[in-house]
Protein backbone atom coordinates (compact mmCIF):
# COMPACT_ATOMS: atom_id res chain seq x y z
CA UNK A 1 0.00 0.00 0.00
CA UNK A 2 1.45 3.80 -0.68
CA UNK A 3 1.65 4.68 2.38
CA UNK A 4 1.60 8.94 1.49
CA UNK A 5 -1.94 7.36 0.47
CA UNK A 6 -3.16 5.80 2.85
CA UNK A 7 -5.41 9.05 4.49
CA UNK A 8 -6.85 11.52 2.51
CA UNK A 9 -5.00 14.97 3.25
CA UNK A 10 -6.31 17.35 5.70
CA UNK A 11 -9.01 19.92 4.35
CA UNK A 12 -7.19 23.47 2.73
CA UNK A 13 -9.39 25.25 5.58
CA UNK A 14 -8.03 23.18 8.01
CA UNK A 15 -4.35 23.28 7.33
CA UNK A 16 -4.78 27.23 7.33
CA UNK A 17 -6.32 27.05 10.88
CA UNK A 18 -3.23 24.86 11.57
CA UNK A 19 -0.40 26.66 9.87
CA UNK A 20 -1.37 30.37 10.31
CA UNK A 21 -0.42 30.34 13.56
CA UNK A 22 3.07 28.71 13.38
CA UNK A 23 3.61 30.75 10.45
CA UNK A 24 2.84 33.86 12.77
CA UNK A 25 4.91 32.32 15.52
CA UNK A 26 8.20 31.21 13.86
CA UNK A 27 10.82 33.11 11.33
CA UNK A 28 13.58 31.74 9.61
CA UNK A 29 17.52 32.07 10.01
CA UNK A 30 17.47 33.93 6.81
CA UNK A 31 14.63 36.60 7.51
CA UNK A 32 16.42 37.47 10.53
CA UNK A 33 19.95 38.07 8.71
CA UNK A 34 18.12 39.99 6.12
CA UNK A 35 16.14 42.13 8.35
CA UNK A 36 16.58 45.92 8.32
CA UNK A 37 15.45 45.73 11.91
CA UNK A 38 12.13 45.93 13.62
CA UNK A 39 13.03 43.96 16.42
CA UNK A 40 15.57 43.13 19.41
CA UNK A 41 16.84 39.44 18.81
CA UNK A 42 17.86 37.63 22.10
CA UNK A 43 20.59 34.19 22.52
CA UNK A 44 18.24 33.02 25.29
CA UNK A 45 20.56 29.81 26.00
CA UNK A 46 23.81 29.08 27.71
CA UNK A 47 26.16 31.56 29.99
CA UNK A 48 28.10 34.08 29.53
CA UNK A 49 31.05 32.48 28.36
CA UNK A 50 29.30 30.37 25.62
CA UNK A 51 27.77 34.08 24.47
CA UNK A 52 31.05 35.29 24.27
CA UNK A 53 32.49 32.38 22.54
CA UNK A 54 29.92 32.48 19.28
CA UNK A 55 26.25 34.61 19.18
CA UNK A 56 24.74 35.96 16.40
CA UNK A 57 25.39 39.34 15.57
CA UNK A 58 23.72 42.26 17.34
CA UNK A 59 21.92 39.55 19.82
CA UNK A 60 21.33 40.38 23.40
CA UNK A 61 22.54 37.73 25.93
CA UNK A 62 19.07 37.12 28.07
CA UNK A 63 18.98 33.34 28.77
CA UNK A 64 15.33 32.34 29.75
CA UNK A 65 15.36 31.51 33.25
CA UNK A 66 16.02 35.53 33.28
CA UNK A 67 13.24 36.72 31.34
CA UNK A 68 11.48 39.31 33.50
CA UNK A 69 9.12 42.17 32.93
CA UNK A 70 12.13 44.05 34.63
CA UNK A 71 14.71 42.85 31.78
CA UNK A 72 12.56 43.72 29.54
CA UNK A 73 11.27 46.98 30.68
CA UNK A 74 14.22 48.94 28.77
CA UNK A 75 12.26 48.50 25.09
CA UNK A 76 8.90 49.69 24.40
CA UNK A 77 5.78 47.23 25.13
CA UNK A 78 5.26 46.47 21.52
CA UNK A 79 8.77 45.96 20.92
CA UNK A 80 8.93 42.68 19.07
CA UNK A 81 11.45 39.92 20.22
CA UNK A 82 13.11 36.97 18.29
CA UNK A 83 14.69 34.65 20.21
CA UNK A 84 16.78 31.62 19.43
CA UNK A 85 18.89 29.08 21.01
CA UNK A 86 21.46 26.09 19.67
CA UNK A 87 19.10 23.94 17.76
CA UNK A 88 16.69 21.66 17.18
CA UNK A 89 17.59 19.80 20.54
CA UNK A 90 16.96 22.76 22.64
CA UNK A 91 13.83 24.06 23.67
CA UNK A 92 15.21 27.46 25.39
CA UNK A 93 13.38 29.15 22.36
CA UNK A 94 10.15 27.81 23.25
CA UNK A 95 10.86 28.28 26.91
CA UNK A 96 12.23 32.33 26.35
CA UNK A 97 9.17 32.79 23.74
CA UNK A 98 6.66 31.41 26.70
CA UNK A 99 7.96 33.91 29.01
CA UNK A 100 7.56 36.64 27.09
CA UNK A 101 4.08 36.39 25.49
CA UNK A 102 3.24 35.55 29.26
CA UNK A 103 4.02 39.19 29.75
CA UNK A 104 1.90 40.20 27.22
CA UNK A 105 5.22 41.32 24.74
CA UNK A 106 5.22 39.95 20.88
CA UNK A 107 7.41 37.35 20.38
CA UNK A 108 8.82 35.09 17.32
CA UNK A 109 11.12 32.26 17.65
CA UNK A 110 14.25 32.09 14.94
CA UNK A 111 13.80 27.83 13.24
CA UNK A 112 17.27 26.45 13.41
CA UNK A 113 19.49 28.07 16.24
CA UNK A 114 23.10 28.80 16.33
CA UNK A 115 22.92 25.28 14.04
CA UNK A 116 20.59 26.55 11.15
CA UNK A 117 22.69 29.98 11.26
CA UNK A 118 25.47 27.84 10.75
CA UNK A 119 24.12 25.21 8.39
CA UNK A 120 23.17 28.41 6.34
CA UNK A 121 27.11 29.50 5.96
CA UNK A 122 25.70 33.41 8.00
CA UNK A 123 28.33 34.99 10.22
CA UNK A 124 29.07 34.88 14.00
CA UNK A 125 29.72 37.08 16.14
CA UNK A 126 31.79 36.48 19.12
CA UNK A 127 35.63 34.83 19.82
CA UNK A 128 35.28 31.60 17.78
CA UNK A 129 33.70 33.94 15.16
CA UNK A 130 37.59 35.61 14.75
CA UNK A 131 39.27 32.26 14.63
Amino acid sequence: MNAVLSRPPVAAADVVALLEPQCALHTDCHDVHDADGGFVLLHVMGTPDTYARRHIPNAVFMPHRMITAGRLADWPQDTLFVVYCSGPHCNAAEQAALAIARLGRPVKIMLGGLMGWEYEGLAFAGEAALA
